[in-house]
């Protein structure tokens, strides 16, 4: 079974627990999160030519061999977020039946470039909708993204 299908598996098997313990306890458990960080920098390390940091740092979550440093998004949800712009971002949508699409995949001055107007810019927490990722993405060329793995 390969990597793609293992995660897959393992998404949908998670989402049925959630579904679980939230007929017991529905104002918890919502799947956003650290579990959604670490599932998509799992995605991103076995899918992408991205070496994971051990440690956790504030802005980039890894770099590629040539040494571009990473920042990795994932959601569930309608949104993917940006606090400070970082050198390269790759943004991940997870869907609860295990599969996942990539909705971004380039420098962050992209998405500087089009965002720097909006309040707090780079200083705070913003979300984005994956259509507007996705739309700048399509601009990127494939020497700025950052490379998959050959399987």
């Amino acid at each position: 079974m390969d990597h793609r299908t293992r995660i897959e598996e393992a998404l949908r098997l998670i989402f049925e627990g959630i579904v679980e313990l939230k007929e017991q306890f529905p104002e918890k458990f919502t799947i956003d999160g650290r579990l959604v960080g670490d599932i998509g920098e799992v995605i991103a390390s076995l899918e992408y030519a991205v070496d994971l940091y051990v440690v956790q740092t504030p802005v980039h979550d890894g770099e590629t061999m040539d040494g571009r440093k990473v920042q990795i998004k994932a959601t569930f949800k309608d949104k993917l977020t940006l606090t400070v712009v970082p050198d390269f971002y790759l943004g991940i949508r997870l869907f609860e039946d295990g599969t996942y699409e990539e909705i971004f995949n380039g420098p962050g001055f992209v998405i500087a470039e089009r965002y720097s107007h909006r309040s707090g810019f780079g200083q705070k927490q913003l979300s984005f909708p994956p259509t507007a990722l996705l739309e700048l993405y399509r601009g990127v060329s494939s020497a700025q993204r950052i490379p998959r793995r050959a399987l």
